[in-house]
């Protein structure tokens, strides 16, 4: 039973190392690697968990603690806003820590916008979007 439990525990290093090295929109294709966000767990920058059906990413390394969860704590999670296949998505008010990117594409007022600037955190029609045909 040792060797299944060795093998299993180098599969799942193997496992984090290469979620760790997805961009946003492959990690959200592949969001069942990142395990659900623990109250009670070390997390360094730049790790992603699922939390409330999306995905987050750590912004600044911290021991978290139960009432610091990923919605209730922006300057410790960012949501990951954009598509896994590029299609528009809703529009988020975004935090600074989690801005649109140049191309990022969102629907907003019954519109399709993409953003024509990179950090984007202004509303569609405020400043940093095109509106797009679709």
């Amino acid at each position: 039973m040792g060797r299944y439990l060795e093998a299993a525990k180098v599969l799942r290093a193997a496992m984090d190392a290469a979620a760790a090295a997805l961009t946003d929109e492959q990690a959200l294709k592949a969001a069942a690697l990142y395990p659900l966000w623990d109250g009670g767990a070390q997390y360094d920058a730049g790790e992603r968990v699922r939390f409330g059906g999306a995905l987050y990413k750590c912004v600044q390394a911290h021991a978290a603690q139960p009432d610091w969860t990923p919605t209730a704590a922006p300057s410790l999670w960012a949501k990951v806003l954009v598509s896994d296949t590029g299609e528009a998505l809703p529009w988020e008010q975004p935090e600074s820590t989690n801005p649109y990117m140049k191309g990022d594409k969102v629907t907003h007022g019954g519109k399709t916008w993409v953003s024509t600037i990179d950090n984007n955190v202004w509303e569609p029609g405020v400043y940093g979007w095109e509106e797009t045909g679709g």
